[in-house]
């Protein structure tokens, strides 16, 4: 896994460190979290979307990636 550092502001952090423990998780785990309901994927996790795409519905490569960007944009768009 691999580490990263950011800067934040005190109230920030303070809020973050806050949600963490009502949460009973780590600051990484929420980050990891946001990322995911931003629809943040690793390439991997995007081709997979696609094969399952492809599969339920017996899309071509075309139409499954069209689907899979659709879902994309509608997961950034709740945010």
């Amino acid at each position: 896994m691999s580490r990263l550092t950011i800067t934040l502001s005190e109230e920030r952090y303070r809020a973050l460190k806050e949600a963490s423990a009502q949460r009973d998780k780590t600051i990484g785990q929420l980050i990891d979290e946001s990322l995911d309901f931003y629809g943040i994927k690793s390439r991997q996790d995007a081709i997979g979307l696609v094969r399952r795409a492809r599969a339920r519905g017996k899309l071509d490569d075309e139409q499954a990636m069209a689907v899979a960007q659709q879902h994309v944009k509608a997961v950034r768009r709740k945010s």
